[in-house]
């Protein structure tokens, strides 16, 4: 690895149930990186097999590292402390702990599993959130529904909706981040507030308000937004609740997704994977999807509202 290129530090985070979404979205971003950049890949875990971190060590190149990370020790303190809900595992905490973990980094990005990158992931990196906490994207399964403007506006206290971000696609300002003490509030959150619609998303939210860069939707375009952009200008496609190719067919961005997935090492895993996925599971999906619905409906509800005063 040539040290004079940038140095591109990119973390994720699975459990060996999304080693294959994994394998998917890291088939993408080797595709579309470029030899005059180094990329830093760190995958943060507390379950995969021997098996697949080899699988997944296989996307190694000359400009490009894969390193696992442990955190079964580093998190003995608070796992039990890490609720969550439906098909949420704990992995979707691990990227709050970043900034800690890697005192050397003053930047980084964070990407969730269940994305197709379709541009060079350099591109995000460099772009300039300022003294900024966190660059993200607005999170459009917030906008398709007013119940969870509600739920975002007076439960988390973000005061527009627009300004609630999706925490899938982070440019995360490390430095800022433990100048802040952010890992310190969010241990001590834990304790007090129990967020029950997206976990980690919320206290990413509650913490970091008016400090975020929003960035253009291109960065982080799911399904569940419809086609409100250009097919080409699109950077990543996010894959979020039940807008999977792997559980649904006719998901829009579907062809995106396997034309990654059929070629790597998981294509048959993945393909059992949608097969096996009936109709019963399709309709439990559907129908946790609308329990989310009622459960920020009930969470907004159980708080007064000031909004007509602002």
């Amino acid at each position: 690895m040539n040290k004079n290129k940038e140095m591109i530090p990119i973390f994720f985070a699975v459990d060996d149930a999304y080693v294959p979404f994994l394998a998917v979205a890291l088939q993408s971003l080797v595709e579309k990186s470029n030899i005059e950049n180094n990329y830093e890949i760190r995958i943060l875990y507390t379950n995969i097999t021997e098996e697949n971190r080899i699988k997944i060590s296989k996307y190694k190149r000359e400009n490009i590292t894969i390193e696992f990370v442990d955190l079964n020790e580093y998190l003995e303190t608070i796992k039990d402390k890490l609720h969550t809900r439906d098909y949420y595992s704990k992995t979707t905490y691990y990227r709050l702990f970043i900034a800690e973990l890697y005192p050397e980094y003053d930047k980084a990005l964070y990407l969730d599993s269940d994305i197709v990158i379709k541009s060079d992931i350099a591109n995000l990196y460099n772009i300039d959130i300022e003294d900024n906490l966190l660059g993200a994207v607005t999170d459009e399964v917030i906008q398709s529904q007013k119940v969870f403007k509600d739920y975002v506006e007076k439960v988390i206290g973000v005061a527009q909706s627009t300004n609630y971000f999706n925490a899938g696609v982070l440019v995360m300002n490390l430095k800022e981040l433990r100048k802040t003490k952010f890992q310190e509030k969010f241990i001590y959150l834990l304790g007090t507030v129990k967020y029950a619609l997206v976990q980690d998303e919320d206290y990413l939210n509650r913490i970091c308000k008016g400090n975020v860069k929003l960035i253009d939707k291109t960065w982080n375009k799911m399904p569940i937004g419809g086609e409100t952009v250009k097919r080409e200008d699109i950077n990543i496609i996010h894959y979020t609740l039940t807008s999977k190719p792997w559980h649904f067919d006719g998901i829009l961005y579907e062809e995106e997704f396997w034309e990654y997935a059929n070629k790597t090492e998981y294509k048959t895993d993945i393909q059992e994977i949608r097969k096996n996925h009936t109709k019963e599971k399709q309709e439990k999906e559907i129908n946790d999807s609308n329990n989310l619905i009622k459960l920020a409906q009930l969470e907004a509800d159980c708080v007064g509202d000031d909004r007509k005063n602002r």
